[in-house]
């Protein structure tokens, strides 16, 4: 019996920032799908199945020729609807010779492309990343291959803990992984909420801040469907307000994060900081970008680490603790998702 799925295909995944699709073949692996990338003439980007329909050879081995893609093997071309519109040495042109095409949309400095049913593709169930383009907000990003299975980066961000112990030079100390946090969902989220207050700041945060003493510190992770997490970080002078929510004393910050599985074993994982103070300045977008950079390092480090000991030791189950409720609850909607996806084809079956 062939291996449940792992991630759901009617759902919108990040597939590249904006600036890395241009005038040229881009080819990507989006949930197990192997998928060619290009921005057209009039700047829309389209998304075809990276096989030429001819002897399956990638098309991003070919070229781009304005809107159409020339296959590299044998010169076939396709439009950015995926119809072939050429074939060598005949007139006639095979009525079945396309390639499928992707949904495509390019919302918050992300394109995301829907892997499933083309008609179930609604732009508006984007998950929210707006302070990526924000004028209230600045900040930048970047894109890490992960070797790992894409939930295990999820279980990462949701529980925030490990900040102490994989993190403690940065933005770590014994504070996050005491204090008591709240956790919440909905049938598309879910929000895992943390309030330290009257604490030392970590030094990540005490730079942030520039000012002595202690903070009130949050951390209000939220998680939507199918793997997109927003944090709200940041601290305050202690006593000025912040937890009933006048933060205007402090320093403000979300951390955007979505995570699109490209097998079962890997994944891409896209992320930004995005702050709320002295937004002209870039040396300090830059010196965030580099900073949070090395954070992320260090997770990738742990996951890929984690991933090799799951691949060890097949069949041993997680074990979790109070502070896995959050990423339990990510991989129930995942579940549920992946399940719902899965349920008419059962039911021919059982038919």
């Amino acid at each position: 019996m062939a291996d449940a799925p792992r991630f759901p295909l009617n759902a919108w995944y990040a597939a590249a920032w904006d600036i890395d699709i241009k005038r040229a073949l881009f080819p990507r692996t989006i949930a197990g799908r192997h998928i060619v990338f290009y921005r057209k003439g009039d700047g829309a980007v389209a998304a075809l199945e990276d096989a030429c329909w001819h002897r399956l050879v990638p098309l991003s081995r070919g070229r781009l020729d304005g809107d159409t893609v020339i296959c590299g093997y044998h010169g076939l071309a396709y439009n950015a609807q995926g119809r072939c519109t050429f074939m060598p040495s005949q007139e006639t042109i095979n009525p079945s010779a396309c390639v499928p095409s992707y949904p495509v949309a390019e919302k918050h400095r992300f394109i995301w492309v829907w892997p499933g049913d083309p008609a179930l593709a609604d732009p508006a169930t984007i998950p929210d990343l707006h302070w990526n383009q924000d004028a209230d907000w600045a900040g930048d990003g970047g894109t890490i291959h992960v070797k790992c299975d894409y939930r295990l980066v999820l279980d990462n961000l949701m529980d925030l803990t490990h900040e102490t112990y994989v993190h403690g030079s940065s933005i770590g100390n014994s504070a996050v992984a005491e204090a008591p946090f709240e956790t919440t969902h909905s049938e598309r989220t879910v929000t895992v909420t943390r309030w330290m207050e009257g604490i030392e700041p970590p030094p990540f945060w005490a730079g942030q801040l520039g000012k002595p003493g202690p903070v009130d510190r949050w951390q209000i992770i939220r998680f939507e469907q199918p793997c997109t997490i927003a944090i709200d970080v940041g601290v305050a002078p202690a006593g000025t307000g912040a937890p009933g929510g006048d933060r205007s004393q402090g320093v403000n910050g979300h951390v955007l994060n979505t995570i699109t599985p490209e097998t079962d074993g890997t994944c891409h994982y896209f992320w930004a900081f995005a702050r709320n103070y002295r937004l002209a300045d870039q040396a300090l977008t830059t010196q965030l970008r580099e900073g949070v950079s090395s954070i992320f390092k260090e997770d990738e480090e742990i996951l890929e680490a984690q991933q090799i000991a799951m691949e060890a030791n097949p069949g041993r189950v997680f074990y979790n603790l109070n502070i896995d409720s959050g990423s339990m609850w990510v991989r129930r909607l995942i579940d549920r998702a992946i399940a719902a996806e899965a349920a008419p084809s059962q039911l021919q079956a059982a038919e």
